[in-house]
């Protein structure tokens, strides 16, 4: 038993993942709501001998599966993601997250009587704003993982150490009094002019933020009708930097600028944190580095993020602050698109795609043996988060 032998059983198996990613496919789920995903990877676990709770955190969703040959060393997890965006379904390539940790840790299956260590499959719902591993952290299910791990999707590029920016959401509403906008203005007070002021507040700031921080947001109620004074508008606000105390820090300036639109418009304001927080992430390069090694020996490049590369958000953040974390990317495509599109579902069931897929299987298989067999990894990779934290 060696990695080419773990390897032999993904292509093995090949054709369940691809129907398994086909039918998460054709069934996009929202946050929360991934039900026909998680029965169905949890079906193909149960079939494997896994342990499996689905149900966990108190999210009906979320998936604890446990290879029952647990011996002495490292305990493991891979995550899976499986929750699509609205309206595009799949356009962030989530069905290939959830496959190819399936067939990462079905081919380890086979073996891991021969494999110290415990392997776990962790089914992390509502990455798309719900946070659902967050919530898993707080029930404890990360407690006794040593070394955490999935693959994203990319365009072209193949990139290991893709670090992600801390973000918080928040919703602003103001509460104003109607009246009617020709005959008696002012005797109204306009709740959509607290929340333009806001805007003109905050994009006064960007000049002043840094360069890796991002404000961004949507009016989602602005009034009815042009002849009404809006009593009721509401906005949201995504918030983003580098670090977690920037982060911070920026959502109590915005909170001030709201403050003082409510000043100046005599409207009441509502300031409210939405969900759970997403933290930056702590990129783990030494267990970067062994996915690197891993996925050359296959024969694909490595890239390295271009000059004034922009970042995302995930709650994978999160896990990296818990335990050493990679999060490395492959990608789906053989010409540029855009990540949250039309052009990346179709990426995301095409046979490129899928192919791809099977490559993120084999890396994290393969890294998950380096874990599993290699305890100077392991030292060096806890002596990097140590100093990370």
């Amino acid at each position: 038993m060696n990695k080419e032998s773990i390897c032999d059983v993904i292509d093995e198996i090949k054709e369940q993942l691809f129907a398994v990613s086909k039918e998460i496919w054709e069934n996009p789920e929202l946050n929360f709501e991934e039900i026909k995903a998680s029965k169905l990877l949890a079906k193909h676990l149960e079939e494997a001998g896994f342990e499996v709770e689905l149900g966990v955190a108190e999210l009906e969703t979320a998936i604890k599966a446990t290879h029952p040959d647990s011996n002495e060393g490292p305990t493991l997890a891979i995550l899976a993601e499986y929750d699509a965006l609205p309206e595009i379904g799949h356009g962030c390539g989530h069905n290939l997250i959830a496959t190819a940790a399936l067939g990462a840790v079905l081919a380890l299956g086979r073996f891991k009587k021969e494999i110290p260590g415990k392997l776990v499959f962790m089914g992390t719902p509502a990455e798309e704003g719900g946070g659902g591993k967050i919530i898993m952290i707080k029930h404890g299910l990360f407690k006794e993982v040593d070394a955490a791990m999935m693959f994203h999707p990319s365009a072209t590029k193949n990139i290991v150490h893709r670090g992600g920016l801390a973000i918080t959401e928040v919703k602003i509403e103001f509460k104003g009094k109607t009246a009617h906008a020709s005959s008696e203005p002012e005797k109204g007070i306009n709740a959509l002019d607290g929340i333009l002021q806001t805007f003109n507040g905050i994009n006064a700031l960007r000049q002043h933020i840094s360069s890796d921080a991002r404000i961004h947001g949507v009016i989602t109620h602005g009034g009815i009708k042009p002849n009404i004074v809006p009593d009721y508008a509401s906005a949201s606000f995504y918030i983003r930097a580098l670090k977690d105390a920037y982060c911070n820090e920026l959502v109590k300036k915005v909170e001030n600028i709201a403050k003082g639109a409510a000043l100046i418009t005599g409207a009441e304001l509502t300031f409210q944190i939405v969900g759970n927080p997403y933290r930056s992430r702590n990129v783990n390069f030494i267990l970067g580095e062994a996915w690197a090694e891993n996925i050359k020996s296959l024969g694909l490049p490595t890239h390295k993020l271009e000059p004034g590369a922009g970042l995302g958000s995930s709650d994978i953040g999160n896990v990296s602050h818990e335990v050493p974390t990679i999060h490395p990317y492959i990608g789906i495509s053989e010409t540029e698109i855009n990540g949250h599109s039309t052009d990346f579902a179709k990426a995301a069931i095409s046979e490129y795609g899928q192919n791809q897929m099977l490559f993120a299987a084999k890396g994290l298989a393969m890294t998950a043996f380096d874990v599993f067999t290699n305890p100077e990894l392991v030292e060096k990779m806890n002596k990097e988060f140590d100093k990370g934290e």
